[in-house]
């Protein structure tokens, strides 16, 4: 009996030999685990647990758990990368990869280099060039990386762009010009062997790439999303590690194909699965089918889902049946419909012939009146839509969507929104989304559909209508002005009777309410202090001097006063509301209109002339400087304390005559700013309001001598800021 089981045992031996490896499972009582990351097969930690070749190896399945590290380390046999991660169901292992580093001493002479490669090849593995990228970080720094036989992949340049008023900052992260590059990687490749080389200044031009730059530069391949994630916040030094996303697969046969040909050495091997080819380099994957979950690649690994128990998935409100790879969902008896919608399921119908009849009758009366209701909101409506589209042509919104297409792919971001959207965003032009009121219209603040906050500009007035090509161009232009102290303007609804402006919301209310608000409830000054003063002037008049000087064509705002300068909420001045606003002729002459304007700030030679020049906003501007050095309003209807009333301008030129400009002044101006600024304040602000054009300065130069005079201002205080104020001038 014992020799009849000796050979019973041989010949099971025998047969299992016979069998593929790729074909025959793994052991019972594999380990599964290593740390916290689960191992699924055909990944295996040990023999016989993991998928083999068919010539008896299996490099890239086979995986070691180091348990001694805390917490437990698990790397690919055979390589030594450590793996954080493996997915079945996209077919992705996540490894660690060291950082190449580089770096320099004196005239970038280099003092360490440590370069990390990575070789894959003849695993199941391929580095993934949907998921993975190629990345340098360092200035001025060439990385680049090869492939196994030496030959170039691909690479990237990294500079520090210097950062200056002349070269403001680019817009997008790790595109070269901040400290960092990145670029993709191809498909199908199983090798990485990185390569550092530094930009030596007689290589390069030295004010251009070597600007700026960094003691020690890194190369490495890292998972985009990942990378991505860590965005401005990613800061290394010395060595260390990031994640790298392979794709793995079987690579024994080259597709689905070839490898159902060879029935013992096929990984599906459930019964349930089917077969992909893999998308980067030769070989397949298994998933499981449509209705079915888990592990393709053992017997009876996948297994039927219950949709019945996951409702949230697959919601059924009616009689719920599982059935093999899928679920039946109908209604209760006694009800049709559709039982996997809330309330789709109803009572059948009960109704008698009488109640029927009855039911139509009245159902058919109902729709009479329906259909009359209807026709008369047709009708309306109709009405509605022509009085739109004739507003919208009239403004000259078909020329403007014409313009935009044109000139979508160049980034305008300009948007002509409905008039619906503009009721819906400010909650029906509610009384209190009120911002401000001007002689103009209102302001309001809304909120979009993206959730992003604007002010919505809604005109009281409707001027004489323009030219339908001169409109569209204003709008594009306006929407196109892209500086740090002008409000952008967003878009405009075309749809009313008075066009509709939306501009970006400034969150600290305009420079007039500052100055004013403040002494209108207390006797005392205002709180700006001077500092900020001068600095919420210097900052208008650049925004000025660049649409009149910069902007092509140039701008006349037409409506500059304290109101329309508005505080963001680091206190600095962006220049707003260009409702007025007029295009300059490009050889700079006089634009002849209807005068329009504030009470105050008025040129009076345009009031005179109905000439609009670009000194008439000079004037303008000089009365928004005398309110903030003097904290007295442009135009006084009532006694105040000083006892003038009438044009601050005015006063202020009395006051200049006299000899008395500094008693005019606010008290917390005379306290802060040496009497040596305040007299050249005082002497621009009289060349600015001289009765004729002529003798102004333009506003290029009036924006200089404010950044001049702030300078000064800031050296005479010290350390360039005053109690109450903190380094940008912006007070508590």
């Amino acid at each position: 009996m014992e020799a009849w089981w000796r050979l019973l045992w041989l010949a099971l031996s025998s047969s299992a030999l016979l069998l593929s490896p790729a074909a025959s499972q793994q052991q019972r009582g594999c380990r599964r685990q290593c740390g916290n990351i689960t191992v699924p097969y055909p990944f295996g930690i040990g023999a016989g647990c993991h998928r083999a070749t068919a010539g008896g190896g299996g490099l890239g399945f086979g995986l070691e758990c180091d348990d001694a590290r805390s917490p437990a380390r698990l790397t690919v046999a055979g390589y030594g990368h450590e793996v954080a991660a493996i997915s079945m169901a996209t077919a992705e292992a996540t490894v660690l990869l060291d950082a190449s580093r580089a770096c320099y001493g004196d005239g970038r002479v280099v003092t360490l280099l440590r370069e990390r490669p990575m070789a894959l090849n003849g695993s199941a593995f391929l580095f993934s060039s949907m998921k993975s990228k190629f990345v340098t970080v360092g200035c001025p720094e060439l990385g680049y990386f090869v492939d196994g036989g030496g030959s170039y992949v691909t690479g990237c340049v990294s500079v520090c762009r210097p950062s200056s008023a002349t070269a403001p900052p680019l817009p997008g992260s790790c595109r070269g010009h901040d400290g960092c590059c990145q670029n993709n990687i191809p498909l199908g490749l199983d090798t990485y062997r990185p390569h550092l080389g530094s930009l030596s200044a007689g290589e390069v031009v030295e004010g251009t790439l070597m600007a700026n730059t960094t003691g020690c530069s890194y190369a490495f391949m890292v998972d985009a999303m990942w990378f991505w994630l860590a965005g401005p916040s990613f800061n290394r030094t010395g060595d260390f590690a990031v994640p790298v996303v392979l794709d793995w697969a079987i690579r024994d046969a080259p597709t689905c194909a070839a490898a159902r040909r060879d029935t013992a050495a096929y990984a599906c091997r459930s019964a349930q699965s089917v077969c992909l080819d893999s998308s980067n380099g030769p070989g397949y994957i298994c998933n499981c089918t449509d209705g079915y979950q888990g592990n393709p690649y053992k017997i009876d690994g996948c297994t039927d889902v219950n949709e019945c128990e996951l409702r949230d998935e697959f919601p059924c409100y009616g009689v719920c049946v599982n059935t093999a790879g899928s679920f039946t969902c109908t209604c209760p008896k006694g009800s049709s419909g559709n039982a996997t919608i809330p309330d789709g399921c109803r009572p059948d119908d009960k109704f008698t012939l009488a109640l029927k009849a009855v039911t139509g009758v009245s159902v058919g009366v109902f729709l009479l009146l329906v259909c009359g209701f209807s026709s008369h909101l047709w009708v309306q409506k109709r009405r509605l839509l022509r009085a739109k589209r004739r507003f919208f042509e009239q403004h000259g919104g078909v020329l403007l969507q014409q313009q935009l297409g044109s000139l979508a792919s160049s980034g305008v971001t300009f948007n002509i929104f409905s008039e619906e959207e503009m009721a819906k965003a400010t909650d029906g032009f509610a009384e209190a989304r009120v911002l401000g009121r001007g002689g103009q219209g209102v302001v309001y603040k809304g909120v979009l559909a993206d959730g992003s906050t604007v002010a919505v500009k809604k005109s009281r007035v409707v001027e004489k209508p323009q030219q339908v090509t001169e409109f569209a161009r204003e709008m594009l232009i306006l929407s196109q002005i892209n500086h740090r102290h002008v409000v952008k303007l967003l878009g405009c609804c075309l749809e009313v009777e008075a066009p509709i402006l939306v501009y970006e919301f400034v969150s600290n209310g305009s420079l007039h309410g500052h100055i004013h608000h403040h002494t209108e409830l207390s006797s005392s000054s205002s709180s700006l202090p001077a500092d900020a003063r001068l600095r919420i002037a210097a900052e208008a008049a650049e925004a000025l001097a660049y649409i009149q000087s910069s902007a092509s064509p140039a701008i006349l705002h037409r409506d500059v006063k304290s109101a329309n300068i508005l505080l963001d909420g680091e206190f600095n001045a962006k220049v707003s509301d260009f409702g007025a606003s007029r295009l300059a002729p490009a050889d700079g002459a006089a634009v002849a209109t209807l005068v329009q304007g504030t009470l105050g700030y008025l040129d009076p030679e345009y009031l005179l002339t109905c000439q609009l020049t670009a000194k008439s906003d000079v004037y303008s501007f000089a009365v928004v400087v005398l309110e903030l050095l003097t904290g007295r309003k442009a135009f006084a209807t009532e006694d105040n304390e000083e006892g003038e009333d009438g044009s601050l301008a005015f006063v202020f030129l009395a006051a200049v005559q006299e000899g008395r400009h500094r008693e005019i002044m606010d008290a917390r101006v005379r306290e802060e700013v040496a009497v040596e600024v305040l007299d050249e304040a005082a002497e621009l602000v009289r060349q600015c309001l001289s009765m004729t054009s002529d003798q102004r300065p333009t506003m290029k130069e009036v924006a200089s001598k404010l950044q001049t005079l702030r300078k000064r201002a800031c050296s005479c205080s010290g350390d360039g800021t005053n109690a109450g104020t903190n380094g940008n001038g912006v007070y508590h």
